[in-house]
């Protein structure tokens, strides 16, 4: 496999200078959207709950999350279909071929664009939500680093999903199958402890759970160990799915 180099910061740049032109129209939503889950869950929904098991208040123990779910949708979304509108309508890996850079310097420079994303979105989440007085702790100060991870991981999966769909409307089948499943049962809306046992060791697969679990942690300053072992877990599925996303888009751009 052709080595990655320092030129894949390239497409990044390009892609960010395009975001750069867009961004009335691109930045908004990480915002917007926590502000409806929060308006509809926490100050409704959660006017009809009493304080959780963990002695946190519904709203308090979803709002954390939202940073790492929203990390999840920026970046899986921008390297499934702006990539894949870039890919095979827009033509924009051709034109990026023709110059000296490699294919897979081009899908680590998208993967890394959407890693920026999914920071982004995570950051904007955080603003909101201190805004309400939900941040407890200056260790929320380190949920970038955490985003950042995670980015890369969300990121690298949804561009596995991209080199191998015949069409854009098969992106549904991930977010059915993989997104919507991660994000209803990974601690974003109730605590583990809550399933069986069995169905508490298949949520703690998910690299989603570890996000959520460390993202809350340092918002609410519940600090552990643990939190390291979350975070090496999804660095590990970042490594593995970035390696695996350069080797079938190679094999879907040389066809």
């Amino acid at each position: 496999m052709t080595r990655v180099t320092y030129r894949a910061i390239r497409v990044w740049q390009r892609d960010l200078d395009t975001f750069l032109r867009l961004w009335k129209t691109e930045s908004w939503w990480p915002t917007i959207e926590p502000l409806l889950y929060l308006s509809s869950l926490g100050f409704g929904l959660g006017v009809y709950i009493t304080r959780l098991s963990n002695g946190l208040s519904f709203l308090e123990f979803i709002a954390p999350a939202f940073v790492a779910t929203t990390a999840m949708f920026a970046a899986s979304f921008e390297c499934m279909f702006s990539s894949f509108v870039r890919m095979e309508f827009q033509r924009t890996f051709d034109a990026i071929l023709a110059t000296p850079l490699t294919i897979e310097e081009v899908i680590a420079g998208e993967i890394l664009w959407g890693m920026t994303r999914g920071v982004f979105a995570a950051v904007s989440v955080l603003f909101v939500i201190s805004l309400f007085g939900l941040v407890h702790s200056p260790w929320a100060l380190l949920t970038p680093l955490v985003a950042v991870v995670e980015g890369l991981m969300f990121a690298s999966v949804a561009m596995i999903i991209t080199a191998i769909v015949p069409a854009i409307d098969a992106f549904n089948y991930y977010i059915t199958l993989g997104i919507t499943p991660m994000f209803l049962f990974s601690a974003v809306f109730f605590p583990l402890d809550r399933l069986p046992q069995i169905a508490q060791t298949i949520a703690w697969v998910s690299p989603l759970t570890h996000a959520v679990y460390v993202q809350r942690s340092l918002i609410l300053g519940q600090i552990s160990w643990n939190l390291v072992w979350s975070v090496l877990w999804i660095a590990f599925l970042a490594l593995i799915a970035f390696n695996v996303s350069l080797v079938l888009m190679r094999r879907r751009l040389i066809k």
